[in-house]
């Protein structure tokens, strides 16, 4: 059985009209006169509230006695990440709590879920560098460079015990059994990663797979999370994992695409990184239709000396990058269509608003 993200076809999201999403700013707010004027802020700024001392809170999520350990668990939260989880989790909270009952509000369940989805992607952070061999993360050593690999495991594993403890504590089995699935799909997303798909044909549905494992389920469940501890209503739980799902895979199209377009300082780690580890992302494979003997390259995973460099040539030369940029327009556009099912809010408009973001990022 396909996954749910992929039963709805490619086809179908590539010839859904564009003015959704070209024209956010039309998008309705009747949420009330008194939070009209909230409507089109930074969605940085309306989730703040939730999000003071998210960090701090992560780091006592993270209490041990060993220092080294503690060093290296908490060297990524240091406030410096785009935090676009908890961002997107205390909003979809928010919008869920107001299409319920009209509560603003966010339960302090719901802001831990919001901390969790931190700690798992970070978790996933540290792990993956082990895995890629990565030197360089947002622009500082990676803690597998620092500490070495084998420390790197175990403190990966460290934070990822520690949010399960916190998951936990919540004490609902239905949440619990959902961001569960997450920590799954990680390491299934990661096995697929890991491998190539020789039929063509093939290859995209493989890519997108691996795509929402590894990124977009995360965002999917932990909305999906919030919205349990919202409403008891089935359809607004399948709302906000829609939502998170298609933004997911939105978010990382786009970073696929940065791969090509963007500088290592932008980044925060080397440019055509996907390529020296061997991985034919959403560029790739379209550049494939212009480039047929792409895919010889592929299969061996640019292994021979100059593979990445005339890969990269040939996704400059083809539309690659445009196409995986309206690939990722058209799932955002998907996200505005189911999120815009819920009551009119500011956070449900700075959902919305939060697509045009995750499309114009430059790191």
């Amino acid at each position: 059985m396909q996954p749910m993200f992929l039963r709805s076809s490619l086809s179908t999201l590539l010839c859904r009209p564009q003015s959704r999403l070209l024209h956010l700013s039309r998008v309705p707010c009747c949420y009330s006169k008194t939070n009209s004027e909230a409507k089109y802020k930074d969605p940085l700024k309306l989730g703040s509230r939730d999000l003071k001392n998210l960090y701090e809170d992560i780091k006592k999520e993270l209490f041990m006695t060993t220092q080294e350990l503690k060093e290296m668990c908490e060297y990524y939260f240091d406030g410096k990440g785009k935090a676009l989880r908890p961002m997107l989790v205390v909003l979809m909270a928010r919008a869920c709590n107001i299409h319920h009952n009209n509560c603003r509000e966010v339960h302090p369940t719901q802001r831990s879920i919001a901390v969790i989805a931190e700690m798992i992607h970070t978790a996933s952070l540290v792990h993956d560098d082990v895995i890629d061999g990565s030197d360089s993360r947002r622009g500082k050593k990676t803690v597998n460079q620092i500490w070495g690999e084998r420390k790197a495991v175990l403190a990966g594993d460290y934070i990822l015990s520690a949010a399960s403890v916190a998951l936990a504590r919540i004490g609902n089995a239905t949440v619990i059994s959902v961001l569960s699935q997450v920590i799954e799909d990680l390491v299934r997303g990661e096995f697929l990663q890991l491998g190539s798909k020789e039929n063509e044909n093939e290859r995209f549905a493989h890519y997108l797979e691996k795509t929402f494992k590894k990124t977009a389920s995360l965002i999917a469940n932990s909305c999906k999370a919030v919205s349990i501890l919202a409403s008891p209503d089935p359809a607004v739980h399948e709302i906000a994992y829609q939502y998170g799902k298609n933004i997911g895979i939105a978010f990382q199209l786009i970073d696929d695409v940065l791969d090509f377009t963007s500088c290592a300082d932008q980044l925060g780690k080397p440019a055509a990184a996907d390529l020296k580890l061997g991985l034919a992302t959403g560029p790739v494979l379209f550049a494939c239709q212009k480039f047929p003997e792409l895919n010889a390259l592929i299969m061996r995973r640019f292994s021979l000396p100059g593979d990445v460099e005339r890969a990269w040539q040939y996704v400059r030369l083809s539309d690659g990058v445009h196409q995986t940029t309206y690939l990722a327009q058209r799932y955002c556009s998907e996200a505005i269509r189911e999120i815009s099912k819920l009551q009119p809010s500011p956070e449900r408009d700075a959902l919305i608003q939060l697509t045009e973001t995750v499309l114009t990022r430059d790191k």
